[in-house]
């Protein structure tokens, strides 16, 4: 059965036909349109031979059609894996692979990319085992509208989606959400941004991002307005906030600490709302935004892909703590543990673990990094109903009136610009580079936009830097390019022969 989401637009289609529901730089569909793209992609997945549970790699950029056919996936019962319109051909089959996935689909453009130079339809099917992509049509030629009777049966245990995210270590793991992973995470964070029908929402992140994806979710849920757009440079984000006037806008710290030194931003007629997730935004930052748009409630917050949200801070407390990340959300419970797995209190740093619906069901495929993430909660859980809680990774401070602080990783996963990023993924990459003898990647911290950046030492001293660039541009995403590249004779050593990343850190850090 369809999830929540479905049911609302169609619901909405009837009450609201011709209300804004869907935008682009190329178009905008109204909610009956909205409705009847929506059963005509239904359709076509249906004539691919597609059944429930499938699960399918979409890769393409951010638009319109590409939200219709994960929308379409999920009304089906089929699994969506979004990938970063950015990844490799290379990154692509390693999420086919690990979610065994009956196909890719995908725009033009990526499988002109994956090696199908003449394809020259709008979207492509290529099943698994395939030997070429088959043409796909992604809207109904008359326009015709086929609603379905609203009929809603919640099966909140279904796998609904997979979220490829770097872990510490190794290849990114695809995180299991659930079909009450995503309507609980919806109805929650759709509750406490009082988001309404006549907002426009700017879902200018990543699809494949889970915050990215949840403008989507949140804003239709709520009969809203939601508009997709890319962000390169400062002056894209004029066409969301001025040209569309947006209500509500999302972003991480890589984006709102640009946004918040634009003179114009004073200007955007009609925001309300803005929301910061995937790190800390620097308190400077926070500053500037208040000061620029004094009206519009500042929303700050951490989540985590293995379980949607955490956290978030009311707005009538940013002035006076813009360095907290809030308080649990509803229906979850948060805990601090130390290295022991004791519950910490008020004035201690530790482990976040979190409890509750949104936690995901783990990665597919992949048992024992599971098992470490996804555990039975520590004694002493404040909800004895838990059987299972994730442990986060980060490490947060709690005060005495019950806030939270996000403090830093534990591990040795790089964060930039909200995205994940595993040393161990741009290391081998680098690795296969011509000369490169040996390579650590490491993450210094980027105080003007609150993540890191991302450090590549290789040697030998004399590695030629630019066939390397060319080498990382043409095997990894944008987001994970090194901020810069240091060459040394060797890279040193701990006394059991591995790398010492520590050393090359604390290197970055003098």
């Amino acid at each position: 059965m369809p999830i929540e989401l479905i049911s609302t637009i169609d619901r909405q289609a009837r009450a609201r036909p011709h209300a804004r529901a869907l935008g682009d730089r190329q178009q905008w569909l109204d909610y009956a349109e909205l409705a009847g793209r929506l059963q005509a992609a239904r359709g076509a997945l249906r004539a691919l031979d597609l059944v429930a549970g499938d699960r399918v790699v979409v890769w393409a950029g951010k638009s319109v059609d590409t939200v219709i056919w994960l929308l379409a996936m999920l009304a089906e019962d089929i699994v969506p894996a979004p990938a970063h319109p950015g990844l490799k051909p290379e990154q692509v089959d390693h999420q086919l692979a690990r979610c065994e996935a009956r196909g890719l689909l995908a725009d033009r453009a990526r499988l002109r990319q994956y090696g199908q130079p003449a394809f020259d339809a709008d979207w492509g099917w290529w099943a698994a085992g395939g030997d070429t992509p088959q043409d796909l049509v992604s809207h109904d030629a008359n326009g015709t509208v086929d609603l379905r009777p609203g009929e809603y049966r919640p099966s909140p245990d279904r796998l609904a989606m997979l979220f490829f995210t770097s872990g510490s270590t190794g290849l990114p793991k695809g995180v299991m959400i659930s079909e009450g992973n995503l309507d609980t995470g919806t109805r929650l964070v759709a509750d406490y941004l009082d988001l309404r029908e006549s907002d426009v929402v700017a879902a200018m992140l990543p699809l494949a991002f889970d915050y990215g994806f949840s403008q989507i979710t949140t804003g239709l849920s709520r009969g809203a307005a939601v508009y997709l757009d890319d962000y390169l440079l400062p002056a894209d984000l004029k066409r969301p906030l001025l040209r569309e006037a947006a209500t509500v806008f999302a972003g991480t710290p890589g984006l709102l600490v640009p946004l918040s030194g634009q003179s114009w931003l004073r200007e955007a007629p009609a925001l309300r709302v803005l929301t910061n997730s995937g790190g800390a935004l620097p308190v400077a930052a926070v500053r500037r935004l208040r000061e620029a748009r004094p009206g519009a409630k500042l929303f700050l917050m951490y989540g985590l892909t293995e379980a949607f949200r955490a956290t978030y801070l009311p707005p009538g407390e940013v002035d006076a703590h813009p360095d907290a990340i809030g308080y649990p959300l509803p229906e979850t419970t948060v805990g601090l543990v130390d290295p022991d797995g004791r519950l910490l209190g008020p004035g201690q740093s530790g482990e976040l673990v979190q409890g509750g619906p949104l936690v995901a069901q783990g990665y597919i495929n992949d048992p024992e990094a599971t098992a470490q993430r996804f555990r039975p909660p520590p004694p002493g859980w404040p909800d004895e109903t838990a059987e299972r809680v994730v442990f986060s990774g980060d490490r947060v401070r709690l005060d005495e009136a019950g806030r939270l602080y996000f403090a830093g990783r534990l591990d040795e996963q790089i964060k930039v610009a909200g995205f994940r990023i595993s040393p161990e993924e741009i290391e081998a990459v680098a690795h296969a580079a011509p000369g490169i003898e040996e390579a650590v990647a490491v993450g210094e911290p980027d105080p003007e936009r609150g993540s890191q950046r991302l450090i590549l030492h290789v040697a030998p001293r004399q590695a030629d830097l630019e066939a390397l660039r060319h080498h990382l541009r043409a095997h990894l995403a944008p987001y994970q390019q090194p901020a810069a590249i240091e060459t040394h004779t060797a890279l040193p050593r701990s006394t059991n022969g591995k790398f010492d990343r520590r050393a090359l850190t604390t290197m970055e850090a003098t």
